[in-house]
């Protein structure tokens, strides 16, 4: 069975799915949803098949890009022959899921439910700092959405307790914005812990959108629900699975 975390804050259909109930195996195991990785491509095509599926959709709704870390946002009105290199998606097409991948990252969906409107962005750091997470509802309100009625949720990702960074990326936040201090404590010796979660929802408030949560899920510290990029790091494993989230019209 596949397992999807949904927020009441958004009404469209949607999911943040887990690494539950997927066709991989070995450092795979689960719903592995990305095409960038090692494994094997048509198990990942079997595991988005389920995912479109658990959402009432065709996989060829099914729209997703290449994940560069930018502030970049497509304007979705079909699906793509190619994947632009882009990190968010906005439409207002019916029949179109929104799908974007992590494994740490945060995943952020968004929907005007009253314009029909709706986005979704992968935001690690860079593209946080960079301003994916406002450049999406900027163009969700190109579409005809208002800011005040957009509510954006944030999915599972990794944690403060389990980000820690060193000074050089305390700086790189600090100096532009004093205010981005309060997303950084101490960790051990020279080290930070970096509150990425919370500087999203900084962000996107920041930004006027009417809603913003976290839905409080760590990818790095619970593996048997999770695929995280750093845990794999620390354990010196090969390669590393991607979580999809999606929201559809």
């Amino acid at each position: 069975m596949l397992e999807l975390i949904t927020s009441d804050a958004l009404a469209p259909r949607h999911g943040f799915f887990t690494r539950k109930g997927g066709a991989s195996s070995g450092i795979f195991a689960g719903l592995n949803c990305g095409t960038g990785s090692s494994d094997q491509a048509d198990i990942v095509a079997i595991n988005r098949a389920r995912v479109a599926e658990a959402l009432g959709l065709d996989v060829a709704a099914l729209v997703s890009v290449h994940q560069v870390h930018s502030p970049d946002v497509v304007t979705v009105t079909a699906a793509f022959d190619q994947k632009p290199r882009a990190d968010a998606m906005v439409t207002a097409t019916p029949g179109l899921a929104l799908a974007v991948l992590t494994a740490d990252c945060q995943p952020v969906l968004y929907a005007d439910a009253r314009a029909g409107v709706i986005g979704a962005a992968h935001a690690g750091w860079k593209g946080a700092q960079g301003g994916v997470l406002e450049a999406t509802v900027d163009a969700m309100e190109a579409l005809g959405a208002r800011r005040g009625q957009i509510s954006a949720v944030i999915g599972p990702c990794i944690s403060q307790t389990a980000y820690e960074v060193g000074q050089e990326f305390f700086e790189s936040f600090t100096n532009d914005a004093p205010e981005a201090r309060r997303f950084f404590v101490n960790g051990n010796g020279d080290r930070y812990l970096f509150d990425l979660p919370s500087y999203g929802l900084w962000r996107l408030r920041e930004a006027g959108v009417g809603h913003a949560e976290w839905t409080r899920q760590c990818t790095y510290r619970d593996p048997a629900r999770f695929y995280s990029y750093r845990r794999t790091t620390h354990a010196g494993e090969a390669d590393y699975g991607r979580q999809i989230s999606v929201i559809r019209l």
